[in-house]
């Protein structure tokens, strides 16, 4: 799945991003920078991607 970021802003000047296409906390890392530019955060909301655990190859040598 494509990762992207999108930012919605409200009329009354509320703002929310969203991340997509990112598992577990990478999807923090990738929107710290807008959060920081935006302003105080008022609520958190985490995704079933957040908690998804990447996926590992694991190669085996025999």
């Amino acid at each position: 799945m494509p990762r992207s970021i999108e930012i919605i802003a409200s009329p009354e000047g509320e703002t929310i991003v969203r991340t997509e296409g990112y598992t577990g906390s990478d999807c923090l890392k990738a929107s710290r920078f807008l959060e920081q530019a935006l302003g105080d955060v008022q609520s958190d909301q985490k995704t079933a991607e957040y908690f998804a655990v990447e996926e590992q190859q694991h190669h085996i040598r025999s």
